[in-house]
């Protein structure tokens, strides 16, 4: 009873860390229209808001992580299940951890990148400070690179049942192998992140599009960090070859039916991803235009949230995130409720 307990807490946390990813982004999204705006007068000067701190950059952040931490831990306890008592239901919740742990690391890289393309469309960025500059842009990269780095390494790397090691090497193997692996799978990341971090640095100093030479060093450098990767890679290799799993029959429809779920749950997620965010910027309201009419007049208000409001707009969002959490924890737990 206590196994089953533990697995099905496995299967919860991945669902429970996505549940705290959509309030955090719901909450940034919002944060997003409470700032000021960039006015335009009428003889078409442009008056920038003055520069602060970009708490939105860092709650989008904290929602990945949250995903990513929850998504982490659930593997983990799902292994260590595993380990003492292998069920069908552990290994679907190991499974299920797996892909949470995968998309987080695809969200991860997604928000490096979105903060690197973002740094140059930012207004007037020459007025911001460099504080203010290193808080909005580099240590949002540095943190999302680090988090794919550790979730990488942490997930399948340092662990006493990593998927890359046999089984049965001696402990100074194992370390060399670990170090080998874990150098393959952070090499890339981190050579990536240098090479933005330098073509964000260029930009800011020469306050100009990247000259044609620069975009050469930055693949240089991105292209030097595969090739390093892919050498650790290669000294791993030389390991023993993983023992070939025997196939199995009649599995065709349990597959079939477990990628469907997957699919279900992924469109179901990103509709109350959408619908949130499509709640959240329903509350920013342009007043109708008319002739003569000043540009300051122009600007967008914003209402405060009403029941109304969160029943027809954000309730629907929510709906659909529990039935996500609610279609992938059943589909999980039945495929082996018979056997376990």
């Amino acid at each position: 009873m206590k196994t089953a307990l533990s697995i099905k807490t496995a299967i919860r946390l991945p669902l429970i860390g996505l549940a705290a990813a959509w309030l955090l982004f719901m909450i940034a999204a919002y944060s997003q229209l409470l700032v000021q705006r960039t006015v335009y007068l009428d003889d078409g000067t442009s008056v920038y808001p003055d520069p602060r701190f970009q708490l939105e950059i860092y709650l989008f952040f904290l929602g990945i992580t949250a995903f990513a931490l929850a998504a982490l831990a659930g593997q983990k306890l799902a292994l260590r299940i595993r380990t003492e008592s292998d069920s069908g239901l552990a290994i679907s919740a190991h499974r299920l951890n797996n892909l949470g742990v995968v998309l987080s690391l695809v969200a991860g890289a997604i928000f490096a990148i979105a903060s690197f393309f973002g740094a140059w469309g930012s207004n007037n960025p020459s007025d911001d400070p460099v504080g203010l500059r290193l808080l909005n842009v580099y240590v949002p990269i540095i943190l999302a690179t680090a988090l794919v780095v550790f979730v990488i390494l942490a997930a399948f790397v340092f662990r006493k049942d990593a998927p890359d090691i046999p089984a049965g090497e001696k402990d100074e193997d194992r370390k060399k192998l670990q170090r080998a692996i874990g150098l393959a799978y952070a090499s890339p990341i981190i050579g990536t992140a240098i090479a933005i971090i330098f073509g964000l640095v260029v930009y800011d100093v020469t306050r100009t599009g990247l000259d044609v030479w620069i975009w050469v060093i930055i693949q240089t450098l991105i292209a030097v960090s595969i090739i390093t990767g892919t050498r650790f890679a290669a000294q791993a290799r030389s390991s023993k070859p993983l023992p070939v799993k025997e196939r199995r029959i009649g599995l065709a429809a349990v597959k079939l039916n477990l990628v469907l779920a997957i699919v279900f749950g992924a469109v179901v997620t990103l509709m109350a991803f959408t619908m949130g965010f499509q709640a959240i910027s329903s509350l920013e309201v342009f007043p109708d235009w008319r002739e003569n009419m000043a540009a300051v007049e122009q600007q967008a208000k914003i209402i405060v949230p009403s029941i109304s409001w969160f029943v027809r707009l954000m309730l629907p969002a929510l709906v659909l995130l529990a039935l996500a959490a609610f279609g992938i924890y059943r589909t999980t737990t039945s495929r082996h409720a018979d056997k376990d």
